[in-house]
């Protein structure tokens, strides 16, 4: 760990990245504290400015709400979202793309032309329409999400198992007489985890991009809000309330961020032919 630290530090935009979902990670956590009220409650006139009255920081919204209590009980939605989504195209992505670079031949192809067939279809017009199909909520929303999501998966872990596939120790375990499961568990996929940890967490900033998009064209679960939402709602009043949009836009902006500097940091940290460069 200690190593991997040492070499992951040398990327001041990894860190940085890591600071920055920090302080996010602990809005979302502490928004129950922060902001004890719902954010859905209407708590002074519409469209007050940021800071012009005390504890509106952020100012409000069309209908009196507390922006900055949407920002912070927002961050639980989205990252909650994106994890989870996420979790779930992993937990689907992996096994097929092992079965079928381990396999080859029919299993292979057949499970690379059902692969395929969900790429034929753009990502967020998939979503949109599973959406709309299953009514938005926030189990739609992440089955929907997790749905599009796994392709790439499966297609980095099959080129992973097939150039891992005729390595001396996975001939060595053949030979041993282990089962095909334990060697794709115990051999294969442990040596194939640092491009899936990185793929993983650029995931989670698309997951939470396509919530927001959805939220923005009013397909988010109506019972909580999300940066997406608030959006998509001050969007009509943008030139006459700004901060509406502005500040759930760069919270989403700064999430994203996050996550794509520490992917980039992962890269550098797990790749071993970067180490052995630098």
């Amino acid at each position: 760990m200690k190593d991997f630290w040492t070499k992951y530090s040398r990327n001041i935009g990894g860190v940085a990245g890591i600071v920055i979902l920090a302080i996010v990670l602990v809005v979302a956590i502490g928004a129950p504290l922060l902001f004890p009220d719902s954010p859905w409650k209407m708590v002074q006139r519409p469209f007050l400015p940021p800071m012009a009255v005390d504890g509106m920081l952020l100012g409000t919204d069309t209908l009196g709400r507390n922006v900055a209590a949407g920002v912070a009980h927002g961050a639980r939605v989205s990252l909650l979202i994106g994890l989870i989504s996420t979790v779930v195209a992993l937990a689907i992505g992996i096994p097929i793309g092992a079965t079928a670079g381990y396999f080859g031949g029919i299993v292979d192809d057949a499970l690379m032309r059902f692969t395929e067939f969900f790429q034929t279809v753009p990502n967020f017009a998939l979503a949109i329409v599973l959406v709309a199909i299953f009514q938005p909520s926030i189990y739609s929303i992440v089955g929907a999400i997790s749905i599009v999501s796994w392709p790439p998966v499966a297609r980095l872990v099959r080129g992973e198992v097939l150039s891992l596939r005729k390595r001396e120790y996975v001939e060595a375990a053949i030979l041993a007489g282990q089962s095909n499961s334990k060697i794709i568990l115990t051999q294969i996929l442990p040596n194939a985890m640092s491009p899936i940890i990185v793929l993983g967490s650029l995931m989670v900033a698309t997951a939470i991009l396509l919530e927001s998009s959805l939220s923005f064209l009013g397909l988010g679960d109506p019972n909580v809000i999300s940066w997406g939402y608030m959006i998509g709602a001050g969007r009509t009043v943008i030139r006459q309330a700004w901060w509406i949009s502005f500040f759930p836009g760069i919270a989403i902006l700064l999430t994203v961020l996050a996550l794509n500097l520490i992917g980039e940091g992962l890269n550098d940290a797990l790749n071993p032919r970067l180490a052995r460069k630098s």
